[in-house]
């Protein structure tokens, strides 16, 4: 198992722990910071697999290559032998012969290797790509269960502190009926002063 997978296995096993919120079913209270940091370790993780799922891909472009290489091998070692039986007319007849029959083997061999390195190399490609987006869509599930929490959270914040807000302004408005506004004083002329 991968410590990607390990990690959100652990994710998953901390929003099983947590308390639901009070007289909610299906809200929960989650300490940000053990999260985040799950979610931190979780993002760091994920370039360093991919990057191993790289590396397994690229080997198969050495067996590719290895395959070519064996396949080259057998070639010239197919006309080297017929090099050496091109001395006599009848020589050289059964030595075309021998040596077209080892080139087709050697090609219909080569052609097998690297279409077997090819269809191995598209397996683990797709196999580290269909994984990848797994473990992606896994993250995804919990990042949008964890922005419903916080959203429902904020809702919730946002009722009760329009519940105040009304509560206030109802006062108020209770209040100005009884408030008396103070009559404003005549402006008194200034004295020339004394001299």
């Amino acid at each position: 198992m991968s410590r990607i997978e390990q990690l959100i296995d652990e994710i998953e096993e901390y929003i099983d722990s947590c308390k639901y919120q009070p007289l909610s079913t299906t809200k929960i209270l989650v300490n940000k910071e053990e999260l985040e940091e799950l979610l931190v370790e979780l993002r760091l993780r994920i370039p360093d697999e991919i990057k191993q799922y790289q590396k397994i891909i690229s080997n198969q472009e050495a067996i590719l290559n290895e395959a070519r290489s064996q396949a080259d091998t057998m070639v010239a070692e197919a006309t080297a032998q017929t090099n050496e039986l091109v001395n006599e007319h009848e020589i050289m007849q059964k030595a075309y012969a021998h040596a077209n029959e080892v080139v087709a083997q050697a090609n219909a061999e080569a052609q097998n290797i690297v279409d077997k390195a090819v269809d191995d190399a598209n397996g683990i490609r797709q196999g580290a790509v269909q994984y990848t987006d797994d473990m992606l869509r896994s993250l995804q599930t919990i990042i949008n269960h964890t922005m419903d929490g916080a959203k429902g959270r904020f809702d919730a914040f946002l009722s009760s502190m329009q519940s105040s807000y009304d509560i206030v302004s109802s006062n108020r408005n209770e209040l100005a009926g009884g408030i008396v506004q103070p009559e404003e004083e005549p402006a008194r002329e200034e004295e020339p002063a004394a001299e």
